[in-house]
């Protein structure tokens, strides 16, 4: 039975199985300089704070929109924060208030009203390859 298993494993090994492709658009980019920051969030304990995503990537801005494909998840449930840093500091700039200075977005398009949005308004499950477009708040 052990022999068995031992060779189930070897033979599940030659086959990797690839993470879902989870490509994401972002549109409304008003200035063309900076980087686009990604951050990507897999639990509702933390969303949205610093240092708490499982995953951050970054996009130069070379024109008003920008793609980025993500191949290293795993199939789960996420939710993405994005926010554009125009002047490259490594920091989403708010004003006194807390409001960002700079354009941001959420997935699902979360457009905030009166507080930061919730990790359940911004999550989506990655099963398969998925698109997600985002239109960045200004």
């Amino acid at each position: 039975m052990k022999s068995l298993f031992l060779l189930v494993t070897f033979i599940i090994s030659l086959f990797p199985v690839e993470n879902p492709q989870l490509t994401i658009k972002i549109s409304n980019i008003e200035k063309v300089k900076g980087e686009i920051k990604i951050g990507i969030f897999n639990k509702d304990l933390h969303f949205l704070k610093e240092g708490h995503a499982i995953k951050n990537y970054s996009i130069k801005v070379d024109k008003n929109t920008a793609v980025i494909t993500i191949t290293d998840l795993p199939e789960g449930e996420y939710a993405v924060t994005i926010y554009h840093d125009e002047n490259s500091d490594n920091e989403c700039n708010r004003n006194f208030m807390g409001i960002p200075k700079e354009a941001y977005g959420f997935s699902n398009n979360i457009r905030p009203k009166f507080s930061a949005p919730k990790y359940k308004d911004c999550k989506f499950s990655l099963s398969e390859n998925k698109t997600l477009h985002i239109k960045l708040i200004n």
